[in-house]
């Protein structure tokens, strides 16, 4: 079994040595696809410099979003399974077995984190509720059980992340995957992860603006793929 981490990074100078010091500590035959969304901040001059047989640098010519970074990920990725690690310290890559589990035991297709299932750290109540709601418009539109809907942490047997066509280029991405892994009743498994939500002042980008996006989205896709 081969891994894929995806890790899509735009201006994370502070925290990217030590997300991939974790992920190459992480114990399984791996690939760490590391795609720079044209980083303005000195990211790029770290990942230039970073030696490892198991890390891959791709660096897009523009800022292009999240969706678009984890989307040349994924068609670059050559592993068995794929996972999302976002490089920003607010997920633990030491919560990986409890994450795979599943799928190494054909009990899932699909694996999502769950902050709402094991206690976190939120920055503020306006996340939270934001999360809330956007999983519960989920299970609306889409019917299921996920509670997390937002969470970084989502596993994917590559033969199927692969035959879905993707086209978010923003934080949308989570909402598109979500909607048409449903909808293709893909066998998914919740995993209670731990989380550290960042403040603004120490880089989170998502913006209230994205959860108007990520609602656009849900709906778009239920009558369309």
């Amino acid at each position: 079994m081969k891994l894929s981490i995806l890790v899509p990074v735009y201006n994370e100078r502070a925290t990217i040595r030590d997300v991939l010091a974790r992920l190459e500590a992480v114990p399984y035959e791996k690939e760490i696809i590391v795609v720079d969304d044209c980083s303005t901040d000195g990211t790029s001059d770290i990942l230039s410099s970073w030696r490892s047989a198991s890390v891959r640098v791709i660096r897009h010519a523009r800022n292009r979003g999240k969706g678009a970074a984890i989307r040349t990920g994924i068609a670059q990725a050559t592993g068995d399974i794929v996972i999302f690690q976002d490089a920003d310290l607010e997920y633990d890559p030491g919560e990986y077995p409890a994450l795979l589990a599943p799928i190494l035991k054909n009990e899932a297709e699909v694996v999502y984190g769950s902050r709402f299932r094991k206690k976190g750290q939120w920055y503020n109540l306006a996340q939270y509720l934001a999360n809330r709601f956007l999983t519960l418009l989920t299970r609306l539109l889409y019917g299921g059980t996920l509670s997390d809907m937002g969470v970084c942490y989502k596993v994917f047997i590559a033969p199927l992340l692969k035959s879905i066509p993707l086209r978010a280029s923003g934080f949308d991405i989570d909402s598109e995957v979500t909607a048409k892994v449903l909808k293709r009743k893909a066998r998914i498994v919740e995993v209670p992860v731990s989380y550290r939500s960042r403040s603004y002042a120490e880089g989170k980008k998502a913006r209230w603006q994205d959860g108007l996006i990520h609602i656009r989205s849900l709906i778009r896709y239920r009558f369309a793929d």
